[in-house]
C-alpha cells in the first residue's frame, strides 16, 4: 500500500483504514438509527400522557390516528396501558440493540486500524536510512508505534462515532423541539452557544497541552529504553544515582504536563456543569410555570426535558471529544512524520554478479558541514586480496565501511566508489549488502538461539555447516560448553556472551553468508592476541577467494595483509605491505615498535 504520508493526518488514517470503511458506514447508520429510538420513547411517552390518560387531541398523523381508531381508539390503550409501556420498552430495546451493533463495527474498525498502522509503521521503518536511525531516538520511535496508535485507536473505537451521533442527536433534539413548541425550544437552547464556545475554546488550549505531554512521554520513554540497553555501563560506573536523578527528573516533568492538563479538565467539567444546571433551571421553570398557566400539556413538558438533556449533555460531552480528537490529531501527526520520512532508494539498480573489486577514486565525506571526515581517499583492493586498514580514533576507518555498504551517499562532487568497475550508487542496495559480509566492533545479536543468530543470513543453513562457521571463529568449544550448545538462548543485546564470544559469533554469522567481499571493523578486539591469531589463520584460509577488509589497532593482525592502508585525520597518509611500511619509517613503523615493546613489557612482567 503507498503510504498516505501526503494527505491530512486524518485522511491518511481514513486511507490506511479502508478495508473498514463500509464497517464504518454501518456503524454510522446504527448510531443514526439509535438516536431515532432514543428520541422515539419521549415521544410515545408524550402521547400516552397527553392523548391516552388525558384527552388532548392526536398530535400524530392522520394514517396512525385511523389505524388506532381501527383497534379501538383512547379507550382500549387506556384499558391496556400497558400497551403503551411495551412500545415505550422496545423502543428503548432497540436502541440498546443499535449501540451494541455500533459499539461492534465501531470497535472491529479500531482495531484493524491500530493493526494497519502496526504493520505498514513497522514496514515503513525498515525501509529507513541508516542516517534517519542515527538522528532518531529509540523511545521515541517506539513510543510513535505503540502508545500513539493506541491513542487512534481509542478515538476511531469510543470517539469518532460518537461525535456523530451527538451531532444527529443535538440536530433531531433542536428540530423535534421547534415542532412541538418555540417558545420551549428557545429557551431550550438559551445556553447552548455559551457552551459551545467554551468546549471551542477548551478544545484550543487543551491540544497544545496534549502535543507537549506525548512528546515528553516519548522523552520518558527513551531514557527508559537507553539505561536499560547501557545497564553494563550504567553498573560499571555506579552511575545508578545519576541514572534514578535523571529518570525523576523527566517523570516530574511529564507528571507537571498531565497534572496542567488535568486542571483544564476539571476547570472544563466544572464550569460545563454549572452552564448545564442553569439550562436545565431556566427548562424547568419555564416549563411549570407554562403547564400552570395551561399553555403546555404536561407530555410536553416531560418530553422537553428529556430532550433538553438528550441536547446539553452532547455539547457538555463535546470537549472530552474534542480533547480526545486533539490527542488522536497530535498522534496522527506524529506518526504522520514517520511516513514522511523517505526511504532508502532500493530496487531499481543493477544487480550484477559480484567478484569484489573494490576502488575508492577521491572520495571525501563529511557528516555535517563543519566537520570533515575523509579527504580525498583514493585505494584500490583486487578480488581476492586482503586490505587492512589502520589509523586513529575519528580517522575515518568506520565510515569507508558505511560508504561500501551505502549506509551513507556520497554526494555529488565527492568522488566516487566503484565494485567490479561499477559506481555502487548505481548497484541495488540490497543485491550489494547481499554481497558485503560485515562484522562490526560492538556486534548486535538477536534474543534468539546461537544458532540461529548464526545462520540469521541464511536460516535453511543446516546445523552442520552452522558449526563449520563456528569452528572457523574459533567459538564452537565456547558454544558446545553450553547446556544446550547451539540452542543456548542469547539473552538481550547478546548479554549472556562476553565481548570476544559475542563478537565471534557474528563473524561465524558473517562466514555462513559467504558474501565475496568480507569486512572486519575491529571485529577482534576483545579477544586476546593468541585467540585472534588462531581466527586469522583459520579465516585465511577459508576467506581466501572473498576480498577482505580489516580494520584494527592491531599491528599483529593486519601484518599479514597484502597492503595496509594507514588513516591519519581523514586522509591516506601510507600504504603498502607490511615490508614496505617497516622499511619506510612512517607512522606504521611506529606503531608497530611501540606495540612490540609493550607486549615484551607484558611478557616480562607475566614471567616475573
Amino acid at each position: 500500500m503507498p503510504l498516505p504520508w501526503k494527505k491530512g493526518r486524518f485522511l491518511m488514517l481514513w486511507e490506511v483504514g479502508r478495508k473498514r470503511r463500509a464497517r464504518l458506514f454501518w456503524a454510522l447508520f446504527a448510531a443514526v438509527c439509535m438516536v431515532f429510538f432514543n428520541f422515539l420513547s419521549p415521544q410515545i411517552i408524550r402521547l400516552t400522557v397527553d392523548n391516552v390518560i388525558d384527552d388532548k387531541a392526536w398530535q400524530l398523523p392522520g394514517f396512525i390516528v385511523r389505524f388506532i381508531d381501527s383497534v379501538g381508539g383512547r379507550g382500549m390503550l387506556r384499558a391496556n396501558i400497558w400497551i403503551c409501556g411495551l412500545a415505550t420498552g422496545t423502543a428503548a430495546l432497540l436502541a440498546g440493540l443499535s449501540n451494541v451493533v455500533r459499539r461492534y463495527f465501531t470497535m472491529e474498525t479500531g482495531e484493524h486500524l491500530a493493526q494497519r498502522l502496526r504493520d505498514t509503521l513497522y514496514a515503513h521503518i525498515q525501509t529507513l536510512p541508516y542516517e534517519w536511525h542515527v538522528k532518531a531516538q529509540t523511545g521515541d520511535i517506539i513510543q510513535r508505534s505503540t502508545s500513539d496508535v493506541e491513542t487512534i485507536r481509542r478515538f476511531y473505537a469510543d470517539h469518532l462515532i460518537e461525535m456523530f451521533r451527538m451531532a444527529v442527536q443535538v440536530i433531531l433534539a433542536a428540530v423535534l423541539m421547534f415542532m412541538m413548541d418555540t417558545t420551549m425550544a428557545l429557551l431550550s437552547m438559551t445556553l447552548i452557544p455559551l457552551l459551545f464556545l467554551f468546549s471551542a475554546f477548551f478544545f484550543r488550549a487543551v491540544a497544545k497541552q496534549f502535543k507537549k505531554a506525548d512528546e515528553s512521554e516519548g522523552i520518558l520513554t527513551a531514557t527508559v529504553q537507553e539505561n536499560l540497553t547501557g545497564v553494563r555501563v550504567v553498573r560499571a560506573f555506579g552511575r545508578e544515582r545519576f541514572e534514578v536523578d535523571r529518570f525523576t527528573e523527566r517523570n516530574r516533568s511529564y507528571t507537571n504536563l498531565w497534572e496542567r492538563i488535568g486542571r483544564l479538565l476539571a476547570m472544563y467539567w466544572s464550569i460545563s456543569d454549572a452552564i448545564s444546571a442553569l439550562q436545565f433551571a431556566i427548562v424547568t421553570a419555564a416549563g411549570i410555570i407554562r403547564c400552570a398557566s395551561g399553555d403546555l400539556t404536561v407530555g410536553t413538558f416531560i418530553t422537553f426535558n428529556t430532550y433538553a438533556g438528550m441536547m446539553i449533555w452532547p455539547v457538555r460531552a463535546l470537549g472530552r471529544n474534542l480533547s480526545e480528537l486533539s490527542k488522536a490529531s497530535v498522534s496522527a501527526a506524529r506518526i504522520r512524520d514517520i511516513y514522511a520520512a523517505a526511504p532508502e532508494s532500493s530496487g531499481d539498480g543493477l544487480t550484477p554478479d559480484i567478484r569484489g573489486e573494490i576502488v575508492f577514486d577521491g572520495v571525501s565525506f563529511q557528516y555535517d558541514e563543519k566537520t570533515p571526515i575523509l579527504r580525498d581517499v583514493s585505494f584500490s583492493v583486487r578480488p581476492g586480496e586482503t586490505l587492512a586498514i589502520l589509523g586513529g580514533t575519528g580517522s575515518g576507518k568506520s565510515t569507508l565501511v558505511h560508504l561500501i555498504c551505502r549506509l551513507y551517499d556520497l554526494p555529488e562532487g565527492s568522488g566516487r566508489i566503484t565494485v567490479d568497475g561499477i559506481n555502487i550508487k548505481e548497484i541495488d542496495r540490497a543485491h550489494l549488502r547481499r554481497n558485503v559480509g560485515l562484522v562490526l566492533q560492538e556486534p548486535f545479536l538477536f534474543s534468539k538461539t546461537i544458532r540461529r543468530n548464526i545462520a540469521a543470513s541464511r536460516p535453511e543453513a543446516e546445523l552442520e555447516t552452522v558449526r563449520e562457521a563456528a569452528s572457523v571463529a574459533y567459538v564452537s568449544d565456547a558454544i558446545e560448553a553450553f547446556g544446550d550448545g547451539y540452542e543456548t538462548m542469547v539473552g538481550e543485546r547478546g548479554v549472556t556472551l562476553s565481548g570476544g564470544q559475542k563478537q565471534r559469533v557474528a563473524i561465524a554469522r558473517m562466514l555462513i553468508a559467504q558474501t565475496p567481499i568480507m569486512i572486519f571493523d575491529d571485529s577482534l578486539s576483545a579477544v586476546d592476541t593468541e585467540t585472534d591469531a588462531r581466527i586469522r589463520a583459520a579465516l585465511k584460509t577459508r576467506t581466501k577467494k572473498a576480498t577482505a577488509i580489516i580494520i584494527s589497532h592491531r599491528t599483529s593482525t593486519l601484518m599479514q595483509a597484502d597492503r595496509i592502508l594507514v588513516l591519519r585525520d581523514g586522509a591516506v597518509e601510507e600504504m603498502g605491505t607490511h615490508e614496505e611500511l617497516m622499511a619506510a619509517g612512517g607512522s606504521y613503523r611506529r606503531i608497530f615498535d611501540l606495540q612490540g615493546e609493550l607486549e615484551d613489557e607484558m611478557r616480562e612482567d607475566t614471567a616475573g
